[in-house]
């Protein structure tokens, strides 16, 4: 389920400055747990930061999606489709998704360091993708109010 919310375009740039933090806070425990060899902490903490990465970005739209897969699918409705983010973007989301239910839920899967390297890596370039946007948009935002 996807909600549209009526928001105006201070709250918007409030809400997603409040999205991106936590985006950055969840990045930060990813890079860390990873150093410790907490590599499925990490898998976790990637897949958050790219989660609230997108949350941040659709909420400038007024969207506020109440699942993961919602989400995703507004990510790619919304950015991808209209050629605003590259396809990469759902492809990383996809894959940290299914990497992140694995490690959760999964009783007996492992992660290398090779393989929580890469999502790491992975989330590091799906949050730089979205947050230039962010920050383009915001900016449109910002102007609209002034």
């Amino acid at each position: 389920m996807c909600f549209m919310v009526e928001l105006n375009a201070e709250e918007k740039v409030a809400l997603s400055d409040i999205r991106t933090e936590k985006s950055r806070e969840a990045m930060s425990d990813a890079a860390d747990t990873f150093k410790a060899g907490m590599f499925k902490t990490s898998v976790n903490r990637s897949y958050y930061a790219v989660l609230h990465s997108a949350r941040a970005l659709l909420i400038l739209h007024g969207i506020d999606p109440a699942s993961h897969e919602g989400v995703k699918t507004m990510l790619a409705l919304h950015f991808v489709k209209t050629k605003i983010l590259p396809r990469e973007v759902t492809d990383i989301f996809k894959a940290l998704a299914s990497m992140r239910t694995d490690v959760d839920y999964g009783d007996f899967e492992s992660v290398s360091r090779a393989d929580a390297g890469q999502t790491l890596r992975q989330a590091r370039r799906f949050v730089k993708m979205v947050e230039m946007v962010r920050r383009r948009l915001v900016r449109q935002l910002r102007s609209i109010r002034n």
